[in-house]
């Protein structure tokens, strides 16, 4: 988890989730430590989680700061010309990405990565610019993170908006049942290489999302299996 992201402890003192291993990382440092440990030690898990990847580019951008630019988060250090932001992209993001990759390879196991999002504006190069989903990242360290990926997938509520007589504005209402989004759109990132549906109910709780995200796979496998068959 990175810092603050502590929501997981809620979850297993409610009795909602069961308990598992889990560390809190306060810098970059430490992180490529687990990351390595994990690969290089002998144990029994199966899954790395990352909660969240927006935190621990916040890390990374923190120690790129303190040791490429003497700690100035200024016009003459991180921030000029976003100058930092791309440090990081091309440097310890892309090595990070590549310890997962070798962790995966080395061990089996499986990485889910987690991340905020909030709404940006995307630079249409087709027509006018609008606002999306965009995760909590900066564009060049997301850009290299969804191309790394296998599945990029976006929880995203079901919410209809409508408009009475009468009324100067429309409400949004819904949002208490969500879908697992694997096909980009244009309101946000999403992709998947296990020939999933372009949307998977996630249910009423975390286990059926989990039971149907799943199943997904193993459909989208058989079906993938069946077709070169016939083929």
């Amino acid at each position: 988890m990175s810092p603050g992201e502590t929501g997981l402890h809620t979850l297993i003192d409610s009795g909602l989730v069961a308990p598992v291993p889990n560390l809190e990382i306060h810098d970059w440092v430490s992180l490529q430590g687990i990351i390595e440990e994990l690969t290089e030690t002998e144990h029994a898990n199966k899954t790395l989680v990352l909660d969240t990847l927006d935190g621990f580019e916040k890390l990374c951008n923190q120690h790129v700061c303190d040791t490429d630019f003497h700690g100035d988060w200024g016009e003459k250090g991180f921030m000029g010309f976003q100058r930092g932001y791309k440090v990081v992209a091309s440097g310890p993001w892309r090595g990070f990405l590549s310890a997962l990759d070798r962790l995966r390879e080395t061990k089996r196991m499986g990485i889910i990565c987690l991340a905020h999002t909030g709404i940006g504006n995307f630079q249409n190069p087709e027509g006018p610019d609008y606002n999306r989903w965009l995760p909590d990242m900066y564009k060049d360290s997301w850009q290299l993170t969804n191309g790394w990926a296998d599945m990029v997938l976006f929880a995203q509520p079901i919410v209809e908006v409508v408009k009475e007589k009468g009324d100067r504005r429309s409400k949004g209402v819904g949002g208490d049942s969500r879908v697992i989004v694997t096909e980009w759109r244009a309101s946000a990132d999403a992709k998947n290489r296990h020939n999933l549906p372009a949307e998977i109910d996630m249910g009423t709780s975390g286990k059926e999302a989990w039971a149907n995200f799943i199943q997904a796979i193993s459909d989208g496998r058989k079906s993938a299996e069946g077709s070169e068959s016939n083929g």
